[in-house]
């Protein structure tokens, strides 16, 4: 019982503290609502996030901002096709000891020792060093010459991509897609944005943000999330959905079975509770409903789904499948 009194608080808390962290950095950035509040999704169900958009659309102001008001450790890695594992994870140097004279192998910790990691431009390395980062996503950990370090909680990765050059990329493979809780595509601002964006970039004012939550705070928000109940109608329907994204399954429809040759697997079902959970929990509800399967369906199933030539020949995009599959389920 007074867990739940406590929990019904912490709701409260978070609902409050959600609307602080978007009137604040709204301060800095301009527009972007939907992809801040999936950004936040994210980081309360310890899931990381693909962020694909063009160059210029302030993607890494915009995750600066969140770990100053979440006082977290920044580290942005630049991803190019000469970076190394060890350029990401750390390395080891001989050290000589200015007391004793004596030289020992000491390990110095990478970028991607951090609370908040922007991966930028992530499909610009070759798979080896992409490895190296996503291996540090799944355990959390990092091991070298025989010894694991464990990386600081929260851990959180935004990867980005750019949608229109391809030429000299390394593609993310599907498995390794598969361990970013969304992928957020990340668009131009209107034209009233865009005016309001060179109005407050092209004067000498500097904006500082506050701190709106601690670290301590967002870890007891993300075990908040995990305890929030969903009604076994909402979980059926979100493994409905994504079994229904999955050719050979009894519940595909036709379409799915001739534009799909691979469909979502089970993480993308847990994901959609998780975020449902979390979407609640920061709207101030107690538990998540339909709706809120629904509006994670497209960030988190997009890039889960696998289109054929078919759908490629007709032009056809997985957000159009997919907004399809939504549809049928009505």
């Amino acid at each position: 019982m007074d867990q739940q009194i406590n929990d019904i608080e912490l709701l409260e808390n978070l609902h409050d503290s959600r609307d602080k962290f978007i009137n604040e950095i709204g301060k800095v950035i301009i527009g972007q609502t939907d992809v801040l509040h999936h950004i936040l999704i994210a980081l309360f169900c310890k899931g990381h996030t693909l962020i694909v958009g063009v160059p210029g659309l302030a993607k890494t102001l915009m995750i600066k901002t969140i770990a100053e008001l979440l006082e977290l450790k920044f580290s942005r890695i630049q991803f190019t096709p000469d970076l190394m594992p060890s350029d990401i994870t750390g390395t080891e140097i001989i050290d000589e000891d200015p007391s004793t004279g004596k030289r020992e192998f000491r390990f110095f910790k990478g970028p991607v020792f951090g609370n908040i990691i922007l991966a930028d431009e992530i499909n610009r390395t070759p798979p080896k060093t992409q490895a190296a980062l996503l291996e540090a996503m799944q355990e959390h950990k990092v091991t070298t010459s025989g010894t694991t370090y464990t990386l600081d909680e929260p851990f959180f990765v935004l990867a980005t991509q750019n949608p229109i050059e391809q030429e000299g990329t390394y593609p993310l493979p599907e498995a390794q897609l598969d361990r970013f809780m969304f992928n957020l595509k990340i668009t131009y601002p209107t034209q009233e944005e865009e005016i309001k964006i060179v109005q407050s970039t092209t004067t000498d004012e500097q904006h500082e943000s506050k701190p709106i939550l601690s670290k301590n705070d967002l870890l007891s928000y993300q075990h908040l999330v995990r305890r929030v109940p969903v009604a076994e109608n909402v979980i059926s329907y979100a493994v409905k959905l994504v079994t229904s994204s999955r050719p050979e399954s009894e519940n595909a429809p036709d379409f799915i079975k001739e534009w799909i040759d691979w469909g979502a697997g089970p993480r993308a079902s847990q994901f959609l509770i998780l975020g449902a959970k979390a979407k609640a929990a920061l709207d101030g509800r107690p538990t998540p409903d339909i709706s809120d399967i629904k509006d994670m369906a497209l960030p988190i199933l997009r890039h889960r789904i696998l289109p054929n030539f078919n759908a490629e020949s007709e032009g056809v995009s997985p957000d159009d499948i997919l907004s399809k599959l939504l549809e049928s389920l009505e």
